[in-house]
Protein backbone atom coordinates (compact mmCIF):
# COMPACT_ATOMS: atom_id res chain seq x y z
CA UNK A 1 0.00 0.00 0.00
CA UNK A 2 1.24 3.53 -0.75
CA UNK A 3 3.19 5.40 1.91
CA UNK A 4 3.49 8.59 -0.16
CA UNK A 5 0.50 10.44 -1.66
CA UNK A 6 1.14 13.28 -4.12
CA UNK A 7 -1.80 15.37 -5.32
CA UNK A 8 -0.72 17.50 -8.28
CA UNK A 9 -2.56 20.27 -10.07
CA UNK A 10 -1.70 18.85 -13.50
CA UNK A 11 -0.63 15.59 -15.13
CA UNK A 12 2.85 16.67 -16.21
CA UNK A 13 3.65 17.86 -12.70
CA UNK A 14 2.41 14.58 -11.24
CA UNK A 15 4.57 12.58 -13.62
CA UNK A 16 7.61 14.79 -13.05
CA UNK A 17 7.39 14.21 -9.30
CA UNK A 18 6.76 10.52 -9.86
CA UNK A 19 9.96 10.24 -11.88
CA UNK A 20 11.93 11.85 -9.02
CA UNK A 21 10.53 9.24 -6.64
CA UNK A 22 11.15 6.42 -9.10
CA UNK A 23 14.81 7.46 -9.25
CA UNK A 24 14.88 6.82 -5.51
CA UNK A 25 13.74 3.25 -6.21
CA UNK A 26 10.12 3.70 -5.13
CA UNK A 27 7.39 1.88 -7.03
CA UNK A 28 5.37 4.81 -8.30
CA UNK A 29 1.99 5.01 -10.04
CA UNK A 30 0.09 7.91 -11.60
CA UNK A 31 -3.64 7.39 -11.05
CA UNK A 32 -6.25 9.33 -13.00
CA UNK A 33 -9.47 7.56 -12.02
CA UNK A 34 -9.86 6.21 -8.50
CA UNK A 35 -13.28 4.77 -9.36
CA UNK A 36 -11.59 2.24 -11.62
CA UNK A 37 -8.71 1.37 -9.34
CA UNK A 38 -8.49 -0.40 -5.99
CA UNK A 39 -5.26 0.34 -4.14
CA UNK A 40 -5.30 -3.17 -2.73
CA UNK A 41 -4.54 -4.31 -6.27
CA UNK A 42 -1.22 -2.45 -6.03
CA UNK A 43 0.46 -4.25 -3.13
CA UNK A 44 3.94 -3.19 -4.28
CA UNK A 45 3.01 0.49 -4.59
CA UNK A 46 5.12 2.96 -2.60
CA UNK A 47 3.87 6.25 -4.07
CA UNK A 48 0.65 7.42 -5.73
CA UNK A 49 0.54 10.49 -8.00
CA UNK A 50 -2.94 11.92 -8.55
CA UNK A 51 -3.42 14.87 -10.95
CA UNK A 52 -6.52 16.99 -10.38
CA UNK A 53 -6.22 19.21 -13.48
CA UNK A 54 -7.01 22.18 -11.30
CA UNK A 55 -4.33 24.78 -11.99
CA UNK A 56 -6.43 27.07 -14.19
CA UNK A 57 -9.95 26.39 -12.84
CA UNK A 58 -11.96 28.47 -10.38
CA UNK A 59 -10.52 28.32 -6.87
CA UNK A 60 -13.66 26.70 -5.38
CA UNK A 61 -13.55 23.93 -7.99
CA UNK A 62 -9.84 23.42 -7.31
CA UNK A 63 -10.53 23.20 -3.57
CA UNK A 64 -13.24 20.58 -4.05
CA UNK A 65 -11.14 18.40 -6.34
CA UNK A 66 -8.16 18.34 -3.98
CA UNK A 67 -10.33 17.87 -0.89
CA UNK A 68 -12.15 14.90 -2.41
CA UNK A 69 -9.00 13.18 -3.66
CA UNK A 70 -7.20 13.66 -0.35
CA UNK A 71 -10.19 12.15 1.45
CA UNK A 72 -10.10 9.11 -0.83
CA UNK A 73 -6.38 8.51 -0.56
CA UNK A 74 -5.55 9.26 3.06
CA UNK A 75 -4.70 6.32 5.27
CA UNK A 76 -2.86 5.31 8.42
CA UNK A 77 0.03 3.80 6.47
CA UNK A 78 0.83 7.08 4.64
CA UNK A 79 4.04 8.74 5.86
CA UNK A 80 4.29 11.59 3.34
CA UNK A 81 1.41 13.66 2.01
CA UNK A 82 2.31 16.10 -0.75
CA UNK A 83 0.54 18.93 -2.57
CA UNK A 84 2.56 19.30 -5.75
CA UNK A 85 2.58 22.91 -6.97
CA UNK A 86 3.97 24.60 -10.05
CA UNK A 87 7.67 25.52 -9.86
CA UNK A 88 6.78 29.12 -10.76
CA UNK A 89 3.92 29.40 -8.26
CA UNK A 90 1.12 29.50 -10.83
CA UNK A 91 -2.33 28.24 -10.02
CA UNK A 92 -4.54 27.88 -6.97
CA UNK A 93 -1.77 27.57 -4.38
CA UNK A 94 -3.80 28.74 -1.42
CA UNK A 95 -7.13 27.03 -2.00
CA UNK A 96 -5.51 23.68 -2.90
CA UNK A 97 -3.23 23.78 0.15
CA UNK A 98 -6.23 24.65 2.33
CA UNK A 99 -8.12 21.71 0.82
CA UNK A 100 -5.53 19.07 1.65
CA UNK A 101 -5.11 20.48 5.17
CA UNK A 102 -8.88 20.38 5.70
CA UNK A 103 -9.09 16.82 4.41
CA UNK A 104 -6.31 15.55 6.67
CA UNK A 105 -7.30 17.31 9.88
CA UNK A 106 -6.59 20.33 12.06
CA UNK A 107 -3.22 19.03 13.29
CA UNK A 108 -1.60 18.99 9.85
CA UNK A 109 0.68 21.84 8.76
CA UNK A 110 1.66 22.78 5.20
CA UNK A 111 5.45 22.96 4.77
CA UNK A 112 6.01 24.97 1.58
CA UNK A 113 9.45 24.62 -0.05
CA UNK A 114 9.08 26.03 -3.60
CA UNK A 115 12.58 25.14 -4.72
CA UNK A 116 13.74 23.27 -7.82
CA UNK A 117 17.51 23.79 -8.10
CA UNK A 118 17.93 21.85 -11.36
CA UNK A 119 15.55 24.33 -13.02
CA UNK A 120 17.03 27.38 -11.26
CA UNK A 121 13.84 27.99 -9.24
CA UNK A 122 14.85 29.12 -5.74
CA UNK A 123 13.40 31.09 -2.83
CA UNK A 124 15.63 33.70 -1.17
CA UNK A 125 14.35 36.04 1.53
CA UNK A 126 10.87 34.86 0.65
CA UNK A 127 11.26 35.93 -3.00
CA UNK A 128 11.10 33.47 -5.89
CA UNK A 129 13.89 33.79 -8.44
CA UNK A 130 13.94 32.03 -11.83
CA UNK A 131 17.43 31.92 -13.31
CA UNK A 132 18.33 34.74 -10.95
CA UNK A 133 15.44 36.96 -12.08
CA UNK A 134 12.51 37.88 -9.78
CA UNK A 135 9.48 35.80 -10.74
CA UNK A 136 7.23 38.76 -11.58
CA UNK A 137 9.80 39.97 -14.14
CA UNK A 138 9.78 36.72 -16.07
CA UNK A 139 7.37 35.44 -18.74
CA UNK A 140 5.28 33.93 -15.92
CA UNK A 141 3.76 37.36 -15.40
CA UNK A 142 2.41 37.15 -18.96
CA UNK A 143 0.90 33.67 -18.65
CA UNK A 144 -2.56 33.94 -20.26
CA UNK A 145 -4.29 31.59 -17.80
CA UNK A 146 -2.47 31.95 -14.48
CA UNK A 147 -0.23 35.04 -14.44
CA UNK A 148 1.86 35.64 -11.32
CA UNK A 149 2.39 39.33 -10.54
CA UNK A 150 4.52 39.12 -7.41
CA UNK A 151 7.73 37.32 -6.52
CA UNK A 152 6.93 37.02 -2.81
CA UNK A 153 5.56 33.57 -2.02
CA UNK A 154 4.02 34.63 1.29
CA UNK A 155 2.00 37.35 -0.41
CA UNK A 156 0.53 34.81 -2.85
CA UNK A 157 -0.52 32.55 -0.01
CA UNK A 158 -1.99 35.39 2.02
CA UNK A 159 -4.07 36.41 -0.98
CA UNK A 160 -5.31 32.88 -1.68
CA UNK A 161 -5.45 31.00 1.64
CA UNK A 162 -7.92 31.13 4.52
CA UNK A 163 -5.17 30.24 6.99
CA UNK A 164 -2.43 32.38 8.55
CA UNK A 165 0.96 32.12 6.84
CA UNK A 166 4.51 32.36 8.22
CA UNK A 167 7.98 32.29 6.67
CA UNK A 168 11.35 30.93 7.79
CA UNK A 169 14.39 32.55 6.22
CA UNK A 170 18.05 31.68 5.69
CA UNK A 171 19.13 33.75 8.67
CA UNK A 172 17.13 31.39 10.90
CA UNK A 173 19.00 28.35 9.58
CA UNK A 174 22.23 29.57 11.18
CA UNK A 175 20.74 28.62 14.55
CA UNK A 176 20.46 24.91 13.65
CA UNK A 177 17.67 22.45 13.04
CA UNK A 178 16.55 22.35 16.69
CA UNK A 179 15.91 26.09 16.50
CA UNK A 180 13.90 25.65 13.28
CA UNK A 181 11.90 22.81 14.87
CA UNK A 182 11.13 25.11 17.79
CA UNK A 183 10.15 27.94 15.45
CA UNK A 184 7.76 25.63 13.62
CA UNK A 185 6.06 24.81 16.92
CA UNK A 186 5.89 28.51 17.86
CA UNK A 187 4.21 29.29 14.53
CA UNK A 188 1.67 26.55 15.15
CA UNK A 189 0.95 27.96 18.63
CA UNK A 190 0.11 31.26 16.89
CA UNK A 191 -2.40 29.50 14.63
CA UNK A 192 -0.22 29.45 11.53
CA UNK A 193 -0.91 26.45 9.28
CA UNK A 194 1.21 27.27 6.24
CA UNK A 195 4.96 27.77 6.68
CA UNK A 196 7.15 28.86 3.76
CA UNK A 197 10.88 28.08 3.74
CA UNK A 198 13.77 29.72 1.92
CA UNK A 199 15.75 27.21 -0.13
CA UNK A 200 18.28 27.31 -2.96
CA UNK A 201 19.88 23.84 -2.88
CA UNK A 202 19.44 20.16 -2.08
CA UNK A 203 21.46 20.72 1.09
CA UNK A 204 18.91 23.32 2.21
CA UNK A 205 16.06 20.89 1.60
CA UNK A 206 17.81 18.15 3.58
CA UNK A 207 18.24 20.57 6.47
CA UNK A 208 14.59 21.69 6.34
CA UNK A 209 13.37 18.08 6.18
CA UNK A 210 15.46 17.14 9.21
CA UNK A 211 14.08 20.10 11.16
CA UNK A 212 10.48 19.18 10.30
CA UNK A 213 11.08 15.58 11.32
CA UNK A 214 12.70 16.85 14.54
CA UNK A 215 9.57 18.89 15.29
CA UNK A 216 7.37 15.75 15.11
CA UNK A 217 4.58 17.85 13.60
CA UNK A 218 2.15 16.15 11.14
CA UNK A 219 2.89 17.77 7.82
CA UNK A 220 2.06 18.11 4.15
CA UNK A 221 4.93 18.91 1.79
CA UNK A 222 4.00 21.64 -0.70
CA UNK A 223 6.57 21.99 -3.47
CA UNK A 224 7.38 21.25 -7.13
CA UNK A 225 8.52 17.73 -6.24
CA UNK A 226 12.15 17.82 -5.09
CA UNK A 227 11.35 18.47 -1.43
CA UNK A 228 8.73 15.73 -1.47
CA UNK A 229 11.36 13.31 -2.80
CA UNK A 230 13.77 14.51 -0.10
CA UNK A 231 11.26 13.83 2.65
CA UNK A 232 10.30 10.46 1.17
CA UNK A 233 13.86 9.15 1.14
CA UNK A 234 14.23 10.12 4.79
CA UNK A 235 11.03 8.40 5.93
CA UNK A 236 10.09 5.62 3.51
CA UNK A 237 11.93 2.38 2.80
CA UNK A 238 11.11 1.09 -0.72
CA UNK A 239 9.09 -2.13 -0.68
CA UNK A 240 11.84 -4.03 -2.45
CA UNK A 241 14.50 -2.99 0.04
CA UNK A 242 14.73 -4.45 3.53
CA UNK A 243 17.00 -1.79 4.94
CA UNK A 244 18.20 1.64 3.94
CA UNK A 245 21.74 1.55 2.62
CA UNK A 246 24.26 3.45 4.72
CA UNK A 247 27.27 5.62 3.93
CA UNK A 248 30.63 5.54 5.67
CA UNK A 249 32.92 8.57 5.37
CA UNK A 250 36.59 7.89 6.14
CA UNK A 251 38.60 11.07 6.64
CA UNK A 252 42.26 11.10 7.58
CA UNK A 253 43.21 14.50 6.19
CA UNK A 254 44.48 17.10 8.68
CA UNK A 255 44.37 20.31 6.66
CA UNK A 256 42.10 23.26 7.55
CA UNK A 257 40.06 22.86 4.33
CA UNK A 258 38.93 19.39 5.39
CA UNK A 259 38.21 20.63 8.91
CA UNK A 260 35.81 23.27 7.58
CA UNK A 261 34.15 20.76 5.26
CA UNK A 262 33.60 18.21 8.03
CA UNK A 263 32.17 20.84 10.35
CA UNK A 264 29.76 21.82 7.57
CA UNK A 265 28.75 18.16 7.17
CA UNK A 266 28.18 17.74 10.89
CA UNK A 267 25.94 20.82 10.92
CA UNK A 268 24.00 19.81 7.81
CA UNK A 269 23.21 16.12 8.19
CA UNK A 270 22.13 13.71 10.87
CA UNK A 271 25.09 11.41 11.31
CA UNK A 272 27.32 9.55 13.75
CA UNK A 273 30.97 10.55 13.97
CA UNK A 274 33.81 8.89 15.85
CA UNK A 275 37.28 10.42 16.16
CA UNK A 276 40.29 8.15 15.80
CA UNK A 277 43.10 8.74 18.30
CA UNK A 278 45.78 8.80 15.62
CA UNK A 279 48.70 8.64 18.06
CA UNK A 280 47.41 5.32 19.38
CA UNK A 281 47.82 3.89 15.89
CA UNK A 282 51.59 4.48 16.19
CA UNK A 283 52.20 3.19 19.72
CA UNK A 284 52.72 -0.46 18.85
CA UNK A 285 50.61 -3.40 17.72
CA UNK A 286 48.58 -3.74 20.91
CA UNK A 287 47.68 -0.05 21.15
CA UNK A 288 46.83 0.06 17.43
CA UNK A 289 44.57 -2.97 17.63
CA UNK A 290 42.84 -1.60 20.71
CA UNK A 291 42.12 1.73 18.97
CA UNK A 292 40.93 0.05 15.77
CA UNK A 293 38.58 -2.15 17.80
CA UNK A 294 37.23 0.81 19.77
CA UNK A 295 36.37 2.79 16.63
CA UNK A 296 34.80 -0.18 14.83
CA UNK A 297 32.65 -1.09 17.85
CA UNK A 298 31.47 2.50 18.23
CA UNK A 299 30.28 2.68 14.61
CA UNK A 300 28.63 -0.74 14.59
CA UNK A 301 26.86 -0.10 17.90
CA UNK A 302 25.49 3.29 16.82
CA UNK A 303 24.94 3.04 13.06
CA UNK A 304 21.44 1.60 13.34
CA UNK A 305 20.05 5.08 14.00
CA UNK A 306 22.01 6.82 11.24
CA UNK A 307 22.25 6.71 7.45
CA UNK A 308 25.66 8.39 7.53
CA UNK A 309 28.61 7.54 9.77
CA UNK A 310 32.05 9.11 9.70
CA UNK A 311 35.44 7.99 10.96
CA UNK A 312 37.64 11.05 11.35
CA UNK A 313 41.26 11.35 12.37
CA UNK A 314 41.65 13.58 15.43
CA UNK A 315 44.57 15.29 13.69
CA UNK A 316 41.89 17.51 12.18
CA UNK A 317 42.50 19.62 15.29
CA UNK A 318 46.03 21.11 15.51
CA UNK A 319 46.66 20.02 19.10
CA UNK A 320 46.40 16.38 18.03
CA UNK A 321 48.78 16.54 15.07
CA UNK A 322 51.40 13.81 14.84
CA UNK A 323 55.10 14.61 15.35
CA UNK A 324 56.34 12.47 12.47
CA UNK A 325 59.97 13.06 13.37
CA UNK A 326 59.46 11.40 16.75
CA UNK A 327 58.10 8.21 15.21
CA UNK A 328 60.65 8.19 12.41
CA UNK A 329 63.36 8.10 15.06
CA UNK A 330 61.47 5.61 17.22
CA UNK A 331 61.02 3.08 14.42
CA UNK A 332 64.04 4.09 12.32
CA UNK A 333 61.83 4.58 9.27
CA UNK A 334 60.82 7.20 6.74
CA UNK A 335 57.95 9.66 6.92
CA UNK A 336 56.14 7.58 4.30
CA UNK A 337 56.39 4.52 6.54
CA UNK A 338 54.78 6.39 9.43
CA UNK A 339 52.05 7.70 7.14
CA UNK A 340 51.42 4.19 5.81
CA UNK A 341 50.92 2.88 9.37
CA UNK A 342 48.12 5.40 9.85
CA UNK A 343 46.54 4.85 6.44
CA UNK A 344 46.64 1.07 6.82
CA UNK A 345 44.94 1.32 10.22
CA UNK A 346 42.17 3.45 8.66
CA UNK A 347 41.75 0.84 5.92
CA UNK A 348 41.45 -1.90 8.57
CA UNK A 349 38.76 0.14 10.33
CA UNK A 350 36.87 0.63 7.05
CA UNK A 351 37.06 -3.07 6.16
CA UNK A 352 35.83 -4.26 9.55
CA UNK A 353 32.90 -1.84 9.59
CA UNK A 354 31.71 -2.94 6.15
CA UNK A 355 32.17 -6.59 7.13
CA UNK A 356 30.32 -6.00 10.37
CA UNK A 357 27.25 -4.37 8.78
CA UNK A 358 26.38 -5.15 5.18
CA UNK A 359 23.97 -2.21 4.91
CA UNK A 360 26.96 0.07 4.25
CA UNK A 361 26.74 0.44 0.46
CA UNK A 362 28.37 3.84 0.02
CA UNK A 363 31.88 4.98 0.88
CA UNK A 364 33.47 8.42 0.93
CA UNK A 365 37.23 8.69 1.31
CA UNK A 366 39.19 11.90 1.74
CA UNK A 367 42.82 11.97 0.70
CA UNK A 368 44.60 9.91 -1.92
CA UNK A 369 46.67 7.87 0.57
CA UNK A 370 43.57 6.77 2.49
CA UNK A 371 41.83 5.81 -0.76
CA UNK A 372 44.78 3.75 -1.96
CA UNK A 373 45.01 1.93 1.38
CA UNK A 374 41.28 1.15 1.35
CA UNK A 375 41.44 -0.19 -2.22
CA UNK A 376 44.34 -2.46 -1.26
CA UNK A 377 42.54 -3.66 1.85
CA UNK A 378 39.43 -4.49 -0.17
CA UNK A 379 41.51 -6.20 -2.86
CA UNK A 380 39.67 -4.28 -5.55
CA UNK A 381 40.89 -4.37 -9.13
CA UNK A 382 40.06 -0.73 -9.64
CA UNK A 383 37.26 1.82 -9.86
CA UNK A 384 34.54 2.12 -12.49
CA UNK A 385 34.41 5.91 -12.84
CA UNK A 386 30.91 7.26 -13.40
CA UNK A 387 30.75 10.98 -12.65
CA UNK A 388 32.39 14.10 -11.22
CA UNK A 389 30.46 15.32 -8.18
CA UNK A 390 32.39 18.53 -7.59
CA UNK A 391 35.69 19.49 -9.23
CA UNK A 392 38.32 16.85 -8.32
CA UNK A 393 35.81 14.61 -6.55
CA UNK A 394 35.09 11.43 -8.51
CA UNK A 395 32.16 9.04 -8.13
CA UNK A 396 32.36 5.38 -9.12
CA UNK A 397 32.14 1.76 -8.00
CA UNK A 398 34.67 -0.85 -6.93
CA UNK A 399 35.51 -3.41 -9.59
CA UNK A 400 35.85 -6.98 -8.27
CA UNK A 401 37.35 -7.75 -4.88
CA UNK A 402 35.52 -8.43 -1.65
CA UNK A 403 33.17 -5.45 -2.02
CA UNK A 404 32.54 -5.42 -5.76
CA UNK A 405 30.00 -2.74 -6.70
CA UNK A 406 30.33 -0.59 -3.58
CA UNK A 407 29.61 3.05 -4.45
CA UNK A 408 32.48 5.37 -3.63
CA UNK A 409 33.38 9.04 -3.90
CA UNK A 410 37.02 10.00 -3.57
CA UNK A 411 38.21 13.56 -3.01
CA UNK A 412 41.50 15.24 -2.23
CA UNK A 413 41.78 16.69 1.26
CA UNK A 414 42.46 20.25 0.09
CA UNK A 415 39.82 20.30 -2.65
CA UNK A 416 36.52 22.17 -2.68
CA UNK A 417 34.50 24.78 -0.84
CA UNK A 418 33.16 24.33 2.69
CA UNK A 419 30.15 22.36 1.46
CA UNK A 420 32.14 19.97 -0.76
CA UNK A 421 31.96 16.91 1.54
CA UNK A 422 28.31 17.58 2.29
CA UNK A 423 27.61 17.68 -1.46
CA UNK A 424 29.47 14.40 -1.93
CA UNK A 425 27.48 12.66 0.83
CA UNK A 426 24.20 14.05 -0.53
CA UNK A 427 25.15 12.82 -4.00
CA UNK A 428 25.86 9.33 -2.64
CA UNK A 429 22.46 9.35 -0.95
CA UNK A 430 20.77 10.06 -4.25
CA UNK A 431 22.56 7.11 -5.81
CA UNK A 432 21.78 4.74 -2.94
CA UNK A 433 18.09 5.74 -2.54
CA UNK A 434 18.51 6.73 1.10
Amino acid sequence: MPQCIVIADDLTGANATGVLLKKLNYNTYTVMNMERLELKNLPDCDCIMYPTDSRAVDKEIAYNRVFNVAGLLKGEEVLVYSKRIDSTLRGNLGSETDAILDALGNNYIAMVVPCYPASSRVLIGGYMLVNGIPLHKTEVALDPKTPVLTSKAEQLYKEQSRYPVGSIYFQDYMEGKEFIASKIKNFIAQGIRTIIFDSISQEDMDFIADAIIESKVPFVTVDPGVFTATMARKLIVPTNKKEKPKILAVVGSVNPVTKGQMEQLWLSQKHFNIFVNTKQLLEGDEAREEEIGRVVRAVLENCKEYDVCSVTGDGLFPENRIDFQHYMMKYQCSVDDVSNMINTAFSHITHRILKGNDSFKGLYTSGGDITVAVCKEFNTAGLRLLDEVVPLAAYGQFIQGEFDGIHIITKGGMVGDNDAINKCITYLKSKLYI
